[in-house]
């Protein structure tokens, strides 16, 4: 676990709406690259603030935006409950999580203590999809998705759009992301020629990465997000 050093601050987002960020900085001086960090479908939960603060004790400044804050701001759900996620998880809209991208990315931009050439996502679960949507709408040096849902086939248009190169992670056991899913986001970068990195751990379920999951999977998390590390260091972060 991380030290908690974040807090939580308050965006406009042009649609009207106002928005809150977890925003979790490094220590020391001078200008650190930026990450957002999107929820997986429970929010902005206890999860997704601790990965918000690895990142910033990596050397970025990390911003996790509510993005059910138009149904319900503040919302965290419990994992064995998705349920009572639905009513928010149902209501986004890709007009609105652009817009949401968009908030976040200029206030990372904007932040006198962040480089705002240097910025990156990360996103799980709908999360995942969220940073895929992300890459084609902002200017980033690279974007992670971990088992991101929604990406095929509704959003491959997208893939032409794709601005940096993408890393996709997936478990090999997901019932919800089958390999005819990820087959049809592979071919769809390669048709476009648009740089990625495909990793499948054979033996991880949806939701490996999250230690408060049943799915948690020690071994490929750490993988993975040592992976992740080294994917972004080629493209100038830390």
């Amino acid at each position: 676990m991380a030290d908690g050093r974040g807090q939580f601050v308050q965006v406009s987002v042009a649609d009207g709406t106002r928005m809150r960020l977890y925003v979790s900085r490094p220590q020391g001086a001078g200008l650190h690259p930026g990450i957002m960090v999107f929820q997986e479908a429970y929010g902005v939960n206890a999860h997704i603030r601790d990965v918000a603060d690895r990142f910033a004790a990596l050397g970025y400044t990390a911003a996790s935006p509510e993005l059910y804050h138009r149904t319900r701001e503040g919302f965290e759900g419990t994992y064995s409950d998705f349920e009572a996620t639905r009513p928010y998880f149902s209501a986004i809209t890709n007009d609105g999580l652009e817009s949401d991208i968009r908030a976040t990315h200029q206030w990372l931009t904007n932040d006198p203590a962040t480089d705002g050439t240097r910025l990156f996502s990360a996103g799980f679960c709908i999360g995942g999809r969220v940073s895929f949507i992300a890459n084609s709408v902002v200017r980033l040096r690279a974007a992670a998705s971990f088992y991101g849902g929604g990406i095929a086939p509704a959003n491959l248009d997208r893939v032409s759009r794709m601005g940096s190169p993408m890393l996709f992670f997936w478990g090999g056991l997901d019932r919800h992301i089958g390999p005819e899913i990820t087959a049809q986001i592979t071919a769809a970068f390669r048709a476009q020629g648009k740089p990625y990195v495909n990793v499948e751990f054979a033996d991880a379920d949806h939701g490996f990465f999250c230690d408060a999951r049943a799915s948690y999977n020690t071994k490929a998390a750490h993988q993975a997000f040592a992976l992740l590390q080294a994917f972004y260091r080629e493209h100038g972060g830390v």
